[in-house]
């Protein structure tokens, strides 16, 4: 790949290059995968990834939108201080929304990774068969590659898990602890043995 290629020729060059394509992306693109696209080195990608997110940032006037790395690559999203306003303009039933027992299965998911049903279903205290698999086909969840105890499947979450959290990895998850229950309940369930 040469430093100089057609997208240069365009006008605004690269980084307008670099927002047509993130625009019409549905899932986060890698700097790599870019680089492959214009036909320019993966280092000028990044440089110019970077400078555009910093743009969005202005001080002058920052925008409705962010450049974020998330997950395995760059994706555009509504500035967080707008929320309230993207919330409304989305109407209801537009978009396929999780129950709540879904969202508390996700979340046991998430922070006890790799986990089995058993598990998952102690620490919520009911049977989680059903919400398991739909966690599955939306693609929040996966199996684990390697069984548990007892040969139980375990499942922890996805890429795409990360993306709609806009997380980069797990690390960035909010720390549990003011929610959490005492020490003492919380060694009696890793002291406890589930089966699948």
């Amino acid at each position: 790949m040469s430093e100089f290629a057609p997208i240069d020729q365009l006008p605004g060059g690269l980084e307008s290059g670099l927002e047509a394509v993130l625009m019409v992306a549905d899932i986060p693109v890698s700097s790599a995968r870019l680089a492959e696209i214009f036909e320019v080195p993966t280092a000028r990608i990044a440089t110019a990834l970077e400078n555009l997110a910093t743009e969005y940032d202005g001080k002058d006037r920052p925008r409705g939108f962010e450049l974020r790395r998330v997950a395995s690559g760059w994706r555009f999203y509504s500035r967080a201080d707008y929320a309230d306003f993207v919330s409304s303009y989305v109407l209801d039933g537009q978009t396929a929304r999780l129950s709540q027992a879904a969202l508390e299965t996700l979340a046991v998911i998430a922070y006890r990774q790799p986990v089995s049903r058993g598990r998952i279903s102690a620490i919520r205290g009911v049977n989680v068969d059903s919400v398991v698999r739909t966690l599955l086909t939306r693609g929040l969840i996966t199996e684990y590659p390697e069984v548990g105890d007892g040969g139980a499947t375990l499942y922890q979450t996805t890429e795409y898990f990360l993306e709609r959290l806009g997380l980069g990895s797990l690390d960035e998850l909010p720390a549990l602890s003011p929610y959490l229950p005492g020490v003492a309940d919380l060694e009696s369930l890793d002291s406890a043995t589930y089966d699948d």
